[in-house]
């Protein structure tokens, strides 16, 4: 089987700056190859492919202007160009917006650094080596199996962090199923997940820690702010200086959010993985209706912040990986309104009751654990994983 593994790597200077002269010349050849496509098909009507832009840009353009182009990987370089492609192609199909320039400050280039040799992307416990770069100390140790087949991998940098994103290739046994039991899960706000084997995830976002971070950001994005303001109404000579005060501060604002990311990512993996371990025959969730939820004033940023297709994400793939059935009920299914008891639909219920009381066999349930059982026990769902 294949999986994905990501972690952070410890460069040397010299390594880290070939890395992000290697990223910063991916990032400006996808921008020209965006640009020169899009005014190559105003006039012509036709579409450059990856190919024949790879051609134009070694034999016509880096002898003209730009040879600093050559001064890194080819294949990397050809690499963001196929990215490219890949965009517009999606884009004439329907399946995604018209490609975005890359800019600097979002860091969402990826270098790819292909395997030249049969001694590239070899990994050990505590380091790997990356084509190009060399052996690379890892931070943590033993995550990346030593045994795996690296097939292909990609350097990235995030925050002022340097990270390795390798695909690997290797034989994984798949734990056995123990209990013939199920669990439903219900994804909320006021909980992350309440299930139906009494274990309830809280919302992680409303701990102090997370807060703290929280209010940290509000406080740096303030201050980014009134930055701006005084470099427009400054003179001439404090320009630099400001300049370079607006770039740390960028910086902060930057780890910041990657903190707040690694938190909540670290939470849904944590969850996740208590819930694949108890090893059911079954996870039965609803499919929910994320950017209807998101037209909610009152609630689009705490739905942002809970992460539900993400979970989904890592949910499928850990169900895959240990032979769990992964169910999903339809959007439109009453989990919360339905007796558990029963099965009584009370249609009156409101989102302010956190109790429900059955008017026909006075049961009285939490809210959410009343439809986590309704989810374990519905009859009706899609199969997205099989055992």
């Amino acid at each position: 089987m294949k999986k994905a593994y990501k972690t952070e790597i410890l460069l040397t200077n010299k390594q880290a700056e070939k890395v992000r002269k290697t990223i910063g010349v991916c990032r400006y050849v996808y921008n020209l190859y965006l640009a020169t496509n899009k005014e190559h098909y105003e006039k012509e009507k036709k579409f450059i492919t990856g190919y024949d832009f790879s051609k134009w840009l070694n034999n016509v353009y880096t002898k003209e202007k730009d040879q600093w182009i050559k001064e890194v990987s080819s294949k990397a370089v050809k690499q963001s160009i196929m990215n490219g492609e890949k965009a517009f192609k999606w884009f004439f199909k329907g399946l995604s917006k018209f490609p975005k320039f890359k800019k600097k400050k979002n860091q969402d280039v990826k270098a790819y650094f292909p395997k030249n040799n049969q001694t590239d992307w070899t990994v050990e416990r505590h380091r790997i080596k990356i084509p190009t770069i060399g052996w690379v100390r890892l931070k943590e140790f033993g995550y990346i199996p030593s045994n795996a087949v690296v097939k292909s991998g990609t350097v990235s940098q995030k925050a002022g962090r340097y990270y390795v994103s390798v695909l690997c290739e290797f034989e994984e046994r798949v734990s056995q199923i123990n209990t013939s039991d199920g669990i439903g899960a219900d994804l909320g706000i006021k909980e992350f997940a309440v299930c139906s084997n009494h274990v309830t995830f809280k919302n992680i976002n409303k701990t102090f820690s997370v807060k703290k971070v929280e209010k940290k950001l509000k406080r740096e994005q303030r201050s980014l702010s009134r930055k701006y303001e005084n470099l427009k109404n400054g003179g001439e000579k404090t320009a630099t200086d400001k300049r370079a005060n607006i770039n740390k501060n960028i910086l902060r604002i930057q780890k910041l959010h990657a903190r707040l990311a690694h938190i909540r990512e670290e939470y849904i993996r944590y969850a996740v993985s208590t819930l694949a371990k108890a090893k059911p025959m079954f996870i039965t969730i609803e499919d929910l209706h994320v950017t209807g939820m998101m037209k909610n004033k009152h609630l689009s940023d705490s739905v942002r912040k809970q992460k539900f297709y993400r979970f989904k994400e890592w949910l499928t793939m850990k169900c895959e990986q240990y032979g769990i059935e992964l169910r999903v009920v339809n959007r439109f299914y009453p989990s919360s309104k339905i007796c558990s008891s029963c099965g009584t639909k009370k249609v009156d219920l409101k989102l302010s009751d956190r109790i429900f009381k059955c008017d026909h066999c006075d049961l009285e349930l939490d809210r959410d654990f009343n439809a986590s059982l309704n989810l374990k026990y519905a009859k009706e769902y899609t199969i997205i994983t099989s055992r």
